[in-house]
Order: C-alpha cells, then structure tokens, then sequence
C-alpha cells in the first residue's frame, strides 16, 4: 500500500475530526488495497462515513480498531451480496421486481414542514367520509408542491421593480373577493350545481366561466386540478383566460425532494445500488417483455393467435424475460348476469397448458396476469385486486412461476420504474371533456391522454362518478416521481409516445386487433406489433 494512500486516509480523518490508531489504520488500508483509481477515493469515503455512524454516542476522537473491523466485515458481507444478485444465474430473479397497488406505500405531503411522511396506520376498504375529502386534499397537495417549486409561480425572494415581470403567483381562490385585475388560480374543477363548475382550492370555492378560455394539451373534465388565470366579474363568476395544467416536474428533482422515501412500493436503494443496478441494467440488451391485452380464453380464434405469438417466441434466440398478459380474459364481462365461473377456470388450466407446451418459455420467461375492467372481482372500482384464486389454481398448477398482480401494477427492472393500467380511458376521457381539447400542439387523443395523466401526476383522473376508487388507496394510482415508462391496456388504436422523457404505450387490443407490444427495457424501445 502507497504512503499517499496511507497519508489520504489519515487526512481525510483529520478533516473529520478524528484521529487513527496504527492498527486501525492498518485495517483501513486492507480494505482499501482491494481498489484501484477513483474507486479507492469512493471506499475510503464510504468507509468513513460508516465508521461516523459506528461512532456517533462514542465522545472520544481516537478510532480504534474494533469499531474499524465490524465496519470492514459488514461492507464486505454486502458487496458479497451483491456481487451474488448480481451473478448472471440470479440476475434473472431480482432484475424484475412485481408490486402489487395494495402493497404501495401511502405518503401525506404537510403543507406546513414543506415535507412527506409516511401513513403508518391501518388503510380500511371502506372508509369513512373524511377519506373521501383526504382523497382530494392530498391529491390537490401532491401537485400544489410541485408547483411551488416551479420558477414561473414561485413568488420572487426579493422585491424589485423588475419582481413581477414574468412572475405568475398563485393567489389562494379566498382571496379573489373584491379583488381586480388579472390573477392565477389553482384548483379542481367541480360541479357544485347543474350545469355550473366551480374551481376550489383548500380555501373556497369560486365559480368559473371557461367559455373564452385557451386552453393547453390535454382532457379538461371535472375533478382535473388546473392552473387558471382570469378576473373576477362583477357578478362573482370567475373569468377564465387562459387554463392548464400544473407543469411537470423533472423526475430526479421530485426524488431529491422526497428525500429517500419509497413512493413506488419496490424498496429503497442506496447510492451505490442504484449506480450498480444502472450497469447491470445497460447490460441487459436482451431483455425484452412482451405485453398483450384483451386475451379472450373463450374465444378459439384468440387462442389461435396467442399460440402463434408463442410459438414465435419459442424459436428465437434470448426469450422474452416477461410476458404481460392484462385481461379482460372473457369476452363476456364477468357481471351478475355471468354465470360460468367454473368453465372460465378451465379455460386458464387451458392457457396453462398451452404455455406449458413451450419449455423454454416456460424455463426463462415470467408471466405476469392482470385483470381488466371486466374481469371477475368484487366491483369495478379501482384499484381492482388480483384474479381469483378459484380461476387461476389450475394455471398456476401448469405454470408454478405466474404472477398475479394487481390493476394497476408497477414493475421495477432493475431501476427502471415502469407502471401498467388496464382500462379503456381513452374513450372515458373523451366522454367526460367539458370542452374539445386544444388543437395547437396535436390533434392526437392519445397524447392528449398521456398528456393529461402525467401532468395530474395520476393514472384515473375521472370524476369518482365515473370510475369509482377506493378511497384510501387512491395514492396506488399515482405518477409520482413520474415513471419512466407508462403502459396503458386500451381498446383504442395502438399508438407509442415519448412525452417529456417518459416513454407512454398502448397495446390495443390482442383479440379484436390481433396487436400487442415487445418492449425493451434497456433501450427503452417499443415495437408496435401486429398479427
């Protein structure tokens, strides 16, 4: 070992205000000879920064060397695990992470620490009528501190002539009351009366006029949290100009803010995981999941199709490592007027052993299933649990490595965060518009769609009229940070788009189009494909 080495250690030390026992020192330097380069200067930081926390209730500065040796034995254990999950025969089993929506973690933003903390108490299904406020209060919150941080609307540290230039404020609707002049407003749009809409914040509530409004990219329907500017007529309406949606937000700035909370479900990972994971993932060239909705068990042409599609993927080199299957998996919803439950159960031991009959699919790819909008279950309201049990034993009998998950479902490859949703809100949302939406930027639904999900920050922003949603699991339909990758499961023409670098597909549908999606993670590419 250098003497520049053994000098950087001690003076690093020094910096911290502590000072090293040769046979300390002698540990430190063993564990370090195991670098080289810039990773030598990483480990003797990492090193010392766990020996602080070693030795934060010890008064003394002198380090000795038994703390220096549990530090030494606990950093190699982990590098130990790692390297193991990172071996190619394991990678397999912890490259995909499955989390369930009920499983998601709920986060409360507090307006007056300016911080998140955690909901630690219980999260009944049926809550009570202050969960219904909660559920607009947080998601108001959520994109109301989103916008606080945002240059345009934040208010100028300094008063100056030039201060209100180019500064958009926003006023509390509470405020409006006598006031004129142009203001800017954030609040939901609701229906307080037939036929007039309001727009309320956390403070009051004001109606609003939106008949001369511009209006930006996306689908203006009641519930959506807008950003409006406007003045107050003298008949107590609200004016509204121009009208949008709170702006996005950088994902890596919505992470620093969240400071090291698990807002996706999949755990959380230190500085060097994540650096580790990112290497291991732009390896992954070969991973690709294939992904398909609308897989009508009792339809036989369908069946046709989707033996065709594995048959394809048998014979080709690298298997796909994830198969998506969403429902609805009958062509006939799974209503009250539904009654051949037992025969939809035999249909799955069908896919089952249609699956089987391909071993090296069966052998290296995962199948992941998640249940439409008309699927059995307790109700249409989201999130929906997983399938049954009762339809899916004799599958899982065939195929012991399925996973059935929730509506929506987030995965984690790797550290790429990637959501999947079926339901038709294409169609809803344009059902539910209060006015045609914007032409200027595009005049495709899709993006306006996408456009509308991610800048509310959430996957269903219908009115709870029109998709009902549990109301202390709303939080499992959020897009906050936004994912990197958003897949939707709907009916409409299967389309692709990258919207500010969150990459936003939709499979179509599989038993009508004969269309599904192979998707790259690694690369982030999507190819639209079709039978």
């Amino acid at each position: 070992m250098s003497a520049s080495t053994r000098k950087k250690v001690q003076r690093k030390c020094k910096i911290r205000g502590r000072v090293l026992k040769v046979e300390a020192l002698d540990e430190i330097l063993s564990f370090v000879s195991r670098f080289e380069g810039p990773d030598e200067d990483e480990a003797i930081d990492l090193l010392l920064d766990e020996l602080e926390l070693e030795l934060e209730s010890q008064k003394s500065t002198i380090i000795e060397k038994e703390p220096v040796h549990r530090v030494v034995s606990r950093l190699l254990q982990a590098d130990a695990a790692v390297e193991e999950s990172s071996d190619p025969c394991s990678a397999g089993g912890s490259a995909i992470r499955v989390v369930d929506a009920f499983l998601v973690p709920k986060f409360r933003y507090d307006p007056i620490r300016k911080q998140f903390y955690e909901h630690t108490g219980s999260l009944p299904i049926h809550g009570d009528a202050s969960a219904k406020a909660a559920l607009y209060r947080d998601r108001f919150l959520l994109l109301f501190q989103r916008l606080s941080r945002d240059q345009n609307f934040s208010k100028p540290a300094f008063e100056s002539e030039f201060s209100h230039f180019g500064s958009c404020e926003i006023s509390p609707i509470q405020s409006l009351v006598g006031q004129t002049g142009r203001k800017w407003v954030m609040g939901v749009i609701s229906q307080l009366e037939d036929g007039h809409f309001y727009l309320e914040d956390l403070t009051a509530s004001v109606e609003i006029n939106l008949s001369n409004a511009k209006i930006t990219t996306g689908f203006f329907s009641e519930n959506t949290i807008v950003v409006a500017e406007g003045e107050m007529l003298a008949s107590g309406i609200f004016q509204v100009l121009t009208c949008g949606f709170p702006p996005l937000e950088d994902r890596d700035k919505s992470l620093r803010q969240i400071a090291g909370h698990d807002f996706f479900g999949s755990g959380t990972l230190t500085k060097e995981e994540t650096i580790r994971l990112a290497d291991m993932e732009k390896k992954a060239v070969n991973d690709m999941f294939v992904i398909l909705s609308d897989i009508w068990l009792d339809n036989e042409e369908a069946m046709g199709k989707l033996e065709t599609v594995l048959d394809g993927f048998e014979s080709v080199e690298v298997v796909p490592s994830l198969f998506v299957f969403m429902g609805n998996f009958s062509s006939h919803p799974c209503n009250l007027a539904f009654h051949a439950y037992s025969t939809l159960r035999s249909q799955f031991g069908k896919l089952g052993q249609l699956i089987a009959a391909h071993p090296r699919l069966t052998e290296h790819s995962k199948f992941l299933f998640i249940p439409g909008p008309d699927d059995a279950g307790p109700s249409t309201v989201l999130p929906r649990r997983a399938l049954p049990k009762y339809l899916t034993e004799e599958l899982q009998n065939h195929i012991p490595n399925a996973i059935f998950s929730s509506n929506p479902c987030r995965v984690k490859f790797y550290t790429q965060e990637i959501v999947f949703f079926r339901q038709d809100m294409l169609y809803r949302m344009r059902r539910s518009c209060l006015m045609p939406p914007s032409m200027e930027e595009t005049d495709d639904p899709f993006q306006h769609l996408v456009a509308t999900m991610t800048h509310q920050s959430h996957l269903c922003p219908l009115p709870l009229t029109v998709q009902p949603i549990i109301w202390n699991y709303d939080h499992c339909l959020y897009l906050y940070p936004t994912p990197h990758t958003i897949v939707l499961g709907d009916r409409s023409q299967q389309k692709a788009f990258k919207y500010t670098g969150i990459t936003c597909f939709n499979t179509g549908s599989f038993s009508i189009d004969s269309t599904f999606v192979a998707y790259r993670p690694c690369s982030q590419e999507v190819e639209l494909s079709a039978l």
